[in-house]
């Protein structure tokens, strides 16, 4: 029987190298393609929807509807858009789903899909982030699989296959710097949207490369490693490792150490997935440990990148806080790229919203439903633009 996909995100980074694989592996004669999620990139979107056969392309922006139905005239595919066409998508059984739209709008086909006991291949980190708890108990509920696409996640699920996890005393998720790393405090002041966006190691869309660039990137991978594996945060560290060849490393209490390397490409990740429990064949460089000649990790500066110190106080937090963090994050990162504030102030944003927040709420109140969750992030995003704007002060 073939076996069927869903795609929410298509045309990002991630989608990209999703759609790569499945093209490489047979595409539509392998795989019957459910739903093709996008934006903007109506072009695009309509042309994989096409490659693949798809049943609906959707994309979020409702005033791009015409243009894709225009581009998908004759070919048979239903187009849909705005974010309740995303969710209905969602409700469309597949075997396997990737969902890899960026920010919190991806968390709601995320548990959408899961109520269909299927695979779910999380590329989405703002879910797990400010909403782990939901994520995973429907998970539960339903007999579903989350598996990590992130790199480092996934290297910590690969580390940990066949272990037990009480023998584990620490989790290493690493960290390339980001253009940034060497950058002196003060030039960071004026560091532009341009400089931030370009990542020296990895190729991924805009916003996620400026998270890479300060850090917030990482912070929230911090987040997940805590929510996904349960570990303690005293157990969870990041560490700088300029080459992006260690993704992440898992240590027991015998004093082993589990390291996993590999290339500086998304598709091990989303191989690893696709294929989940086998191994497939896939299309990335194999490494030469000789020409590499060494690996070199430093301790992330904690002035350079207080977003790391941030992500800590919400693993200790739990509950709501990490729906808060995220939304503040996302509004901050809306400001920078607007050149609205600066490089450093995105922390300091984040920072005051969440002082702000806790001397209204207990951010540590666990989130009983998606709306606890949704309501949480709108009045972070309130409560950021309006400390950016100078309605209100930070208490």
């Amino acid at each position: 029987m073939m076996r069927s996909i869903s795609i929410f995100g298509a045309t990002g980074s991630i989608g990209e190298s999703t759609f790569d694989l499945i093209v490489r592996a047979g595409g539509a004669d392998v795989f019957r393609t459910v739903a093709l999620t996008g934006c903007g990139n109506i072009t695009r979107l309509a042309e994989m929807a096409r490659t693949l056969r798809a049943e609906i392309a959707v994309t979020a922006d409702p005033g791009r509807l015409f243009d894709l139905r225009a581009a998908l005239v004759g070919s048979g595919i239903e187009a849909a858009a705005g974010p309740d066409a995303i969710a209905e998508a969602a409700d469309r059984p597949a075997d396997w789903t990737m969902s890899a739209i960026v920010g919190a709008a991806g968390l709601v086909p995320s548990l959408r899909a899961l109520r269909h006991g299927r695979t779910l291949a999380l590329a989405n980190k703002e879910g797990l982030v400010t909403a782990g708890s939901l994520l995973l108990a429907s998970a539960k509920v339903h007999s579903a699989t989350i598996l990590p696409v992130d790199s480092e996640h996934s290297a910590v699920f690969q580390a940990l296959m066949g272990e037990d996890t009480a023998t584990v005393e620490r989790v290493i998720i690493t960290a390339s710097g980001g253009p940034f790393r060497d950058w002196p405090l003060e030039r960071l002041k004026v560091a532009t949207v341009a400089e931030a966006k370009v990542h020296p190691n990895w190729s991924m869309g805009n916003r996620i490369s400026i998270d890479s660039a300060s850090m917030f990137n990482k912070a929230l991978e911090l987040i997940e490693t805590r929510e996904y594996f349960g570990f303690d945060p005293d157990m969870i560290e990041a560490v700088v490792h300029p080459q992006s060849i260690v993704h992440a490393l898992v240590g027991f209490r015998d004093g082993a150490m589990m390291a996993h390397l590999g290339p500086p490409d998304m598709r091990h990740a989303i191989g690893f997935a696709l294929n989940f429990p086998d191994r497939a064949a896939l299309p990335v460089a194999r490494l030469d440990l000789v020409q590499l000649g060494s690996l070199t990790f430093q301790e992330p500066d904690s002035k350079r990148f207080p977003a790391l110190r941030l992500a800590r106080e919400v693993m200790q937090i739990r509950g709501l806080s990490g729906a808060a963090f995220n939304a503040a994050k996302e509004i901050a990162l809306d400001l920078f790229m607007a050149g609205r504030i600066g490089f450093l102030d995105m922390a300091c944003l984040v920072e005051k919203t969440l002082s702000h927040l806790s001397s209204e709420i207990n951010l540590g109140n666990d989130a009983s439903n998606l709306e606890d969750v949704l309501e949480m992030d709108h009045l972070a995003r309130q409560r950021a633009g309006e400390l950016a704007s100078g309605k209100i002060t930070n208490r």
